[in-house]
């Protein structure tokens, strides 16, 4: 009697562990179904944040065209373009960069213009053609190349620009031989002035645009000359905007031209106006010398071009041996020591001992003062400010 007690008692025990255990497992069955829920809803709401957030950037992106419009850009139809270029023919393509083709057009208004037509397809193509837009509705200045307007009809993208008579520096320090129209060759006042005018270009981004402007991509094709052989700085479909802090940078992935790119850029991709400077010296040293920055054509040790005149820059006794033939006789040794100091200094390899642009301006503007260049340069058909700082004390 007494082990039939004691079976039963076992028995109720086993039935209450039974029901205990799987109550527990119940519970945890419920637990885990409402955090499963709970992760279910935070994850679907973070997704319908993120498209919210990519849907306000887009409409804010179209908010900052619509904001350029009102800025004084046109807005044009892809029809009024294609009219104003004859049908994007041929015979009116005056040049050709990352973004795509450039073609000779004239407006209904008989306004002569440059019209860029995107042809790169992807994100990259879309976000130079953004900056574009966006950087020059807000860039007012004689030594910048002016936009007109632009388009955005369906999957066509361009750009209307001021038209520049004389094309590209590029042009002309380098004339291609076989073309229809073979670009003169500078003369020395000419390349002094060219020197000056993009110079305020980059002291304009970098000193009274606010925030600071990084071109990122200047080069001798990207300074167009027009009737009068003015130049404008052109082309920022790889700017950035810089830091406001001094010393500072930003950081961002290593875009432009072999050759004109700073090494510290090139090294960190930490990128600063002083990059800017660098590649500025580089297109001085082309106006000095007519050569291209990288020819590994030339004889050994000559086919980098910083490399090669560096040295030779800040020797009153080499200097001489840089300067490009063409302009035999049209110099004086002390002028183009004072010049070949400038870009000494702003090809400097340490970013920190570089000038500012403000610096070099008010280097270059006594130079070009003496001249008053007043020479007749040939015409060519292939492309058919505040007081700035007390300039460097060069030592001259």
């Amino acid at each position: 009697m007494e082990a039939e007690e004691d079976y039963k008692r076992k028995e109720r025990i086993a039935l209450i562990v039974i029901l205990v255990v799987a109550s527990v497992a119940m519970a945890s069955l419920l637990v885990a179904f409402i955090y499963y829920c709970y992760l279910t809803n935070k994850l679907s709401r973070r997704l319908n944040n993120r498209k919210r957030a990519e849907l306000e950037e887009k409409v804010g992106e179209f908010s900052n065209i619509q904001v350029a419009t009102e800025k004084g850009l046109q807005v044009f139809t892809f029809k009024q373009l294609h009219s104003a270029t004859v049908g994007f023919g041929k015979s009116n393509v005056i040049g050709h960069g990352g973004f795509g083709l450039v073609y000779r057009g004239v407006l209904q208004d008989g306004r002569k213009v440059a019209v860029k037509l995107m042809d790169r397809a992807g994100k990259q193509g879309e976000e130079e053609y953004k900056v574009e837009v966006e950087l020059l509705s807000r860039l007012h200045s004689p030594y910048l190349l002016a936009l007109i307007g632009y388009c955005s009809d369906s999957n066509h993208k361009l750009l209307v620009y001021e038209f520049m008579a004389n094309g590209g520096l590029q042009e002309h320090l380098y004339p291609i031989s076989g073309t229809n129209t073979i670009p003169s060759r500078l003369e020395w006042e000419t390349r002094l002035s060219i020197a000056l005018e993009a110079a305020k270009g980059l002291e304009y981004l970098h000193e009274h645009a606010s925030p600071p402007v990084i071109h990122r991509d200047f080069k001798s094709s990207n300074i167009l000359l027009d009737k009068n052989f003015h130049a404008k700085v052109s082309d920022f479909g790889l700017a950035k905007i810089g830091s406001d802090k001094a010393g500072s940078h930003v950081s961002t992935r290593v875009l432009g031209t072999q050759g004109y790119v700073a090494p510290e850029y090139a090294l960190t991709g930490h990128l600063t106006t002083k990059s800017d400077v660098y590649s500025y010296g580089v297109v001085l040293l082309e106006l000095l010398t007519g050569r291209v920055p990288v020819d590994m054509k030339r004889a050994p040790g000559e086919g980098v071009l910083v490399s090669w005149a560096l040295p030779r820059l800040t020797d009153r006794e080499k200097v001489g041996e840089i300067m490009d033939p063409a302009l035999e006789g049209q110099y004086s040794v002390k002028e183009v020591v004072q010049v070949a100091a400038i870009a000494a200094m702003c090809v400097q390899p340490e970013a920190d001992y570089r000038p500012l642009m403000a610096d070099v301006v008010q280097s270059l503007v006594p130079l070009v003062k003496l001249h008053r260049p007043t020479s007749k340069v040939g015409s060519c058909s292939s492309f058919q400010a505040t007081q700035s700082p007390k300039a460097l004390e060069l030592g001259l």
